[in-house]
């Protein structure tokens, strides 16, 4: 059986223990990028296909005559087709919960910086600024304490909890968004309670039709003045120019983001301007630690190997 990796890049794997995805199948081809006009000649003799984010078309899988499996090297699986893939009879299989400790560390981080500025304070001791204070210390940008603040949380799957534990360690108090359309959630609140007290708030709720630019200029003015927003979910769920604007105004009192809604951004999207303040943007970086990469790794070999069990005695079709 041959399997290909079409965006090999995307998980620096000289970085990771890749035998056993290796020994999963009898050849491997490893592209480090595919480009649109590439991908169908890259999976045309492979039985098995691992994505990151290349776009697997009906199109595209309607000529990959010997395809047989789609392993997405992620959780989401919105750049797969998957209606024309379960018309081709052609499983999809993700790996979900990989990133279970990165990314809440990095949620803590941002958070962190956004209310400590650390970074700013570092930037401004690099720059000589210090060695040229009267006084023993810098007092230039403003400081708060997370202690006693109230921690806003939209989205409480595995991330969203560990986050709030992370509050929770930091004395913040926590409060959790109502999921839509359910009922009798217990310790939830609804979201315009959410919005009006939370102090800090962070996004880790799945994109969908109904969270599309959730957060848009209807919802910031909503939100408690000086509040601090953080997403390191998904860049869709932020309308960024109304982000942009709050910003500038002042209405926020600063953003962290690890994600944007295209990615990589043109150098003209509406958050790369320099003059909005206390704005933080990290590179869809909150995964990318090792032990993480290694584990999603992990889940596409069993993903993989789980498949040829079944592949195996699956009945012969007549």
């Amino acid at each position: 059986m041959r399997g290909v990796f079409l965006d090999a890049l995307t998980m620096k794997l000289e970085e990771l223990d890749i035998s056993a995805l290796q020994n999963s199948l009898d050849h491997w081809d490893f592209h480090d990028t595919t480009s649109d006009t590439q991908t169908a000649e890259h999976i045309a003799d492979a039985e098995v296909v691992i994505t990151n984010k290349v776009v697997l078309s009906r199109a595209v899988l309607a000529q990959a005559k010997n395809l047989k499996l789609i392993c997405v090297c992620a959780t989401g699986t919105n750049n797969v087709d998957l209606e024309a893939a379960k018309e081709l009879d052609i499983p999809v299989r993700n790996v979900q919960g990989y990133a279970g400790a990165s990314v809440p560390q990095h949620t803590l981080a941002l958070m962190l910086a956004l209310a400590s500025r650390w970074h700013l304070y570092h930037q401004d001791v690099m720059a000589g600024q210090w060695s040229q204070s009267e006084i023993f210390c810098l007092l230039d940008h403003p400081v708060v304490e997370l202690s006693g603040k109230t921690l806003g949380i939209i989205g409480y799957g595995e991330l969203g909890q560990r986050v709030a534990r992370l509050g929770e360690a930091l004395d913040m108090r926590i409060l959790i968004a109502e999921s839509s359309g359910q009922t009798e959630q217990k310790n939830r609140v609804p979201l315009a309670q959410l919005q009006s007290e939370s102090d800090v708030l962070s996004l880790h709720c799945p994109l969908t039709e109904q969270t599309e630019k959730l957060i848009d200029r209807t919802f910031i003015a909503a939100m408690k003045p000086g509040a601090l927003l953080i997403n390191t979910a998904r860049g869709g769920l932020v309308d960024e120019e109304a982000l942009a604007d709050a910003l500038r105004s002042g209405k926020l009192g600063g953003a962290a983001l690890d994600v944007l809604s295209e990615e990589p951004p043109p150098a003209s999207h509406p958050l790369l301007d320099n003059d909005i303040p206390n704005l933080i943007l990290t590179p869809h970086n909150a995964w990318i630690s090792r032990e993480s990469r290694q584990r999603l790794l992990n889940g596409v070999v069993n993903n993989i190997e789980s498949w040829r069990r079944e592949f195996d005695n699956a009945p012969l079709k007549p």
